[in-house]
């Protein structure tokens, strides 16, 4: 019986198993990113970089959402913050004993001075428009953080869009 080496395999075969184990391996990556695509979960929705899930919203009262969203370097509200606005300005009418503080927030880009001044004019739009519903302006307080109080402390669009926000309190 011949004894089996590899100096016996001819060298058309070892380019056949060279080529099936390099296939092999092609497929087992592609079903490796496939299933990790299938498996990762979304954290939240975008709408162009300003963010409208729900994940880091809280309530200022039942239905009411605490916080609006910007786009980058934007002060400028989106009809989803206005909507939400119209509901804190409902809610504040009728609560008409509450004061509150807008607290503007920027994402971690930028000088912390421009930051600071970006998370103020986001607090004043939030407030421009409650005032606009009939809320005084007695009742609210501005107060921007600027880039020092994240709510995601990830360096990624998502969490950027996340951390561009004004976000209405309850003052004490």
């Amino acid at each position: 019986m011949k004894k089996l080496s590899i100096r016996n395999i001819d060298q058309g075969a070892i380019m056949k198993l060279n080529k099936i184990l390099k296939n092999a391996f092609l497929i087992t990556v592609a079903c490796l990113a496939l299933s990790a695509c299938a498996t990762s979960q979304k954290a939240g929705q975008m709408q162009g970089d300003v963010y409208t899930g729900t994940d880091t919203v809280e309530y200022l009262a039942s239905g009411v959402p605490d916080r609006v969203f910007f786009a980058t370097n934007e002060s400028v509200l989106t009809t989803a913050s206005r909507e939400t606005l119209r509901k804190q300005a409902a809610w504040l009418r009728k609560n008409s004993k509450i004061t509150i503080v807008l607290e503007g927030h920027a994402d971690e880009r930028g000088t912390r001075e421009y930051n600071l001044a970006l998370g103020e004019r986001r607090a004043n739009a939030a407030k421009d428009y409650l005032m606009t519903y009939g809320i005084s302006s007695d009742r609210i307080s501005v107060l921007s953080y600027g880039k020092e109080r994240p709510v995601d402390s990830g360096s990624n669009p998502l969490a950027w869009s996340k951390n561009r926000r004004s976000v209405t309190v309850k003052a004490n």
